[in-house]
């Protein structure tokens, strides 16, 4: 039996989604996984309570890779010329976000941690996709759950994701800028009032 014959139902648009999605997916994972790791540097300080901010985070992706709906389906019924513009916005709304994400890590380069820390001879960075949000991982990782969501979930899957991502972020975004706030003072504060936490004009 053929992928046509076990999905009769499935709609093209929908489907080039899904693949393009699903690839941004690998080449997310394929480019982090081969990246060079810096050498290790000595710890200075490290705030733990960011790891329950990643454990939220994980609640919200987990949300809209299971709660599915029927596989090669649109999120909801819509005009043909509406869903086309709304799988361009889903793609180029993935890709975007991987560019984000690879662009912060290298150039955090060092500094970089899945959780809260500061390293010895930690540089408060500014250059990169740090000159538009304060934490463009951050970022990248809401658009990708979002073009994830646009490309595989049911619609019910939003609500939740969005307020456990919520979540997760501002925990991960004040335990970490508790540390930078200790360790640079007026500097990071007159980041802070330039340039905005995650998302311009919301947070």
């Amino acid at each position: 039996m053929n992928l046509l014959q076990t999905f009769p139902h499935q709609d093209p648009i929908a489907k080039a989604v899904y693949v393009g999605v699903i690839a941004c997916w690998f080449i997310f994972a394929g480019v982090f996984l081969a990246r060079r790791r810096p050498p290790r540097h000595e710890e200075t300080r490290r705030d733990r309570l960011s790891m329950l901010g990643i454990f939220f985070q994980a609640l919200a992706y987990a949300a809209v890779w299971t709660l599915r709906r029927q596989l090669f389906a649109p999120i909801v019924s819509m005009p043909v010329v509406v869903e086309i513009g709304v799988g361009m916005a889903t793609i180029g709304i993935a890709a975007g976000s991987i560019w984000l994400v690879m662009s912060a890590v290298r150039t955090l380069g060092k500094q970089w941690a899945l959780a809260a820390r500061l390293v010895e001879g930690h540089q408060l960075i500014t250059g990169g996709p740090y000159r538009w949000v304060r934490n463009p991982i951050y970022t990248g990782m809401f658009g990708m759950m979002i073009a994830t969501g646009l490309a595989i979930s049911h619609w019910i899957a939003f609500p939740p994701a969005l307020v456990l991502f919520a979540i997760g972020t501002v925990i991960r975004v004040r335990s970490e800028e508790k540390l930078l706030r200790k360790a640079f003072g007026q500097e990071f504060e007159d980041y802070a009032h330039r340039v905005p936490a995650v998302l311009p004009g919301i947070y």
